[in-house]
């Protein structure tokens, strides 16, 4: 009984989620800038870093949460899920960060149409992401833990439309590209933006999971 008194309970995770969530969307927001400024070099390379700085704060607070999580006695959720749902979220930033290196890496000439549109769907996922995130601190109100599911299932609308956005890229990209460098570098970009949804689409499924033990 000491010891549970002496440990610390509860945490501030609730709010340590949201901030990552702030620094995703921060980091989505200067990728879709620096991919719509893609063809003025000292604008990309601004939002390149605005891309680094929004990465590496989530990574601080991945590493305070999981900090935390060794340090809280009782925790507000499952202790599996907040290591879950955090890493997840920070593997949603680390990605968006990786789509903008691999574009100077392989230095990528212009932005297709097909680029632009699954930024634009990887943008409106991270939003959603942080709109249900923010509603994970009151699951016990039965209002609240609805409009966090119906945001969820947004969140899945966008990856569909992303998957369906990527089929039609990839068959344009083999069918139009002459070549074969270029079809190399934006396969490889498409695969990543399209993978930026996939992982909101992982964290809206652990938010669900929560919803669902939780409210």
């Amino acid at each position: 009984m000491l010891f549970g008194k002496l440990m610390p309970r509860e945490g501030n995770f609730f709010e340590m989620f949201n901030q990552h969530a702030d620094r995703i969307v921060e980091a989505a927001r200067a990728f879709s800038q620096l991919v719509a400024n893609y063809n003025d070099p000292h604008l990309r390379e601004q939002y390149n870093r605005d891309v680094d700085n929004a990465e590496r704060a989530a990574d601080r607070i991945t590493h305070d949460v999981n900090k935390a999580l060794h340090k809280t006695f009782i925790t507000p959720i499952d202790r599996e899920q907040i290591h879950s749902l955090i890493n997840t979220m920070d593997d949603v930033a680390d990605l968006i960060q990786d789509s903008a290196e691999t574009m100077a890496l392989y230095d990528v000439r212009y932005m297709t149409d097909e680029i632009k549109r699954l930024t634009d769907l990887s943008l409106k996922c991270c939003e959603r992401l942080k709109d249900a995130v923010a509603l994970l601190a009151k699951l016990s109100d039965p209002g609240t833990a609805e409009a966090a599911l119906k945001t969820c299932e947004e969140i899945d609308r966008l990856e569909s439309d992303a998957d369906r956005v990527m089929r039609s890229a990839m068959s344009k990209l083999f069918r139009e590209e002459p070549d074969v460098r270029e079809l190399i570098k934006l396969k490889a970009i498409y695969e990543l933006l399209e993978t930026i949804t996939d992982r909101c689409e992982d964290v809206a499924n652990l938010i669900e999971g929560i919803i669902l033990e939780n409210s």
